[in-house]
């Protein structure tokens, strides 16, 4: 039995595609997608370059999924046709060879991950902590309903090339510096730059823990212990700090 294949949602798209099309038209790009089984068949006519972004978009995902299932060293173009449902000859129409796709499978996790995180920061209202936890819930959300992204940033990059690693490092100092940001609009608080630095580091291996067990969908009941791990490093708590041997 062949691996399932990748469904691309309205909402991807929509959100991919932005207002260059409407969403009259969006939908039926996808409808005729699900009905083709990943293959457009006879019907409407839709604007070529709409349906070129609903197929690419479908062979990200399908990267994403095949990742997430055996891992990034073992997956292999094959596997992303297989889950896309589409030819050879149309995935190098897109993507130079494997890691290519991956590259852009990343990148595309990674802007569904930030319009996620953008929305919640804005809508957190005052305060750091109040700002912070509606944060942390839009991620925890994030990485619960979208698992094979959220896998491939924090747990899969970690074994690609080093193009992919600088692209997670240049993630992981961008959300510690908004955390930064943050911090300091917060004079209640005694934290600095580190501080930021370490807060991200300790949320992603919580995170790569539970991902890499396959356990992405429990997340979101990880917001109070996160949010008990974050609120004393802001507030400037005690640190122990041991002292060399012999001093």
């Amino acid at each position: 039995m062949g691996a399932a294949r990748i469904q691309l949602t309205e909402e991807v798209l929509a959100g991919a595609v932005g207002d260059a099309w409407s969403r009259e038209q969006v939908r039926a790009v996808v409808e005729m997608l699900i009905a083709g089984d990943g293959k457009f068949g006879p019907g409407r006519r839709l604007p070529t370059e709409l349906k070129e972004t609903a197929q690419r978009l479908r062979m990200l995902l399908a990267m994403q999924r095949a990742c997430a299932e055996l891992g990034y060293r073992k997956t292999t173009v094959h596997h992303v046709l297989e889950r896309a449902g589409v030819s050879r000859p149309t995935f190098y129409q897109y993507f130079r060879d494997k890691e290519d796709c991956f590259v852009m499978a990343f990148d595309f996790a990674v802007e569904r991950m930030r319009a996620h995180l953008t929305a919640a920061a804005m809508e957190g209202g005052e305060g750091w902590r109040s700002r912070l936890q509606s944060t942390l819930t839009e991620l925890l959300h994030f990485v619960a309903s979208e698992p094979d992204a959220a896998r491939m940033l924090i747990v899969e990059a970690r074994g690609a090339n080093l193009d992919i690693l600088q692209r997670h490092d240049a993630l992981l100092d961008s959300l510690a510096a908004c955390v930064d940001d943050g911090l300091k609009d917060d004079s209640s608080g005694t934290a600095n730059a580190i501080t930021a630095e370490g807060l991200v580091a300790g949320i992603e291996a919580v995170l790569y823990v539970r991902l890499n067990y396959g356990e992405g969908d429990g997340a979101e009941a990880l917001l109070p212990a996160l949010m008990s791990f974050a609120a004393p490093a802001h507030e400037g708590g005690p640190a122990v700090v041991n002292s060399p041997a012999g001093t």
